[in-house]
């Protein structure tokens, strides 16, 4: 069997990996790599100490396994910003985006040394980042996370949208350009975050090419019923993608 460094390698391009929870790679054609949101450790449940938060899906990569071009993180939750794997990435070379409340977590982290690589962003900011148009959106996910984002990625004539943790919120789909090819959405429906029927209700407004759900199956605390997704999509025939660790999607 194949490593997933080495598929990620080595699948042509452009496609999108998914690396479980909200994690997510994007591969140019010219093979840069974008990572958004990885979980790769346990660190969750080593510092809140509880067994609803232990990693029931495996780590299939290393931090230091891939050279990442850029690395995403949408807000300081630590299933968002990894504080395992994020400063091992940026001392590998990768520029990070991550959202203004994270930068409590540098400080705690002591990579200010790698301050030239790291840039705090808020919705509207705007960045071309080698192959990768990059918007911030809003999102909402509630008033302990006020700063949290969700990220909109252009890269060869496709254009994907992660909403990032947050309810649904009908009144901002204004902020996503159309067409859009990949929608990701969380179905959890905890900590404030969309359900899989909200999640059907945001494709159905936005009707992207593919929707993909994410943010379930990595803890027990966090819930999200795939069942019911594909239920609910497959009654309004929304075009639908669960994707398992690993997997890839070409566009």
């Amino acid at each position: 069997m194949v490593d997933f460094a080495t598929k990620v390698l080595t699948t042509p391009a452009p496609c999108l990996f998914a690396t479980g929870q909200a994690g997510f790679i994007v591969k140019s054609s010219s093979g840069q790599l974008l990572a958004i949101d990885f979980y790769l450790s346990n660190c969750v449940e080593r510092l809140e100490g509880h067994k609803g938060f232990k990693r029931l899906l495996p780590q299939i990569l290393d931090p230091y396994t891939l050279i990442f071009d850029y690395v995403i993180c949408t807000h300081s939750h630590l299933d968002h910003f990894d504080i395992d794997a994020v400063p091992e990435m940026v001392s590998n070379g990768s520029k990070l985006f991550c959202s203004v409340d994270c930068e409590k977590l540098i400080h705690q982290l002591q990579m200010e040394y790698y301050s030239s690589s790291i840039t705090y962003v808020a919705p509207g900011d705007h960045y071309i980042a080698g192959d990768f148009d990059i918007t911030f959106v809003h999102c909402d996910h509630g008033a302990s996370v006020t700063d949290a984002v969700g990220v909109v990625v252009k890269v060869d004539g496709k254009t994907i949208y992660e909403v990032g943790d947050s309810c649904l919120r009908l009144d901002r789909i204004g902020e996503i350009p159309q067409p859009l090819d990949v929608l990701i959405s969380p179905i959890n429906g905890m900590y404030g975050n969309m359900n899989s029927d909200d999640t059907a209700r945001l494709a159905e407004n936005l009707k992207p090419t593919i929707t993909i759900p994410c943010h379930y199956g990595m803890f027990a605390s966090h819930g999200g019923d795939i069942k019911r997704f594909y239920e609910v999509m497959t009654e309004k025939k929304l075009p639908m993608l669960m994707m398992h660790q690993g997997e890839e999607y070409r566009f």
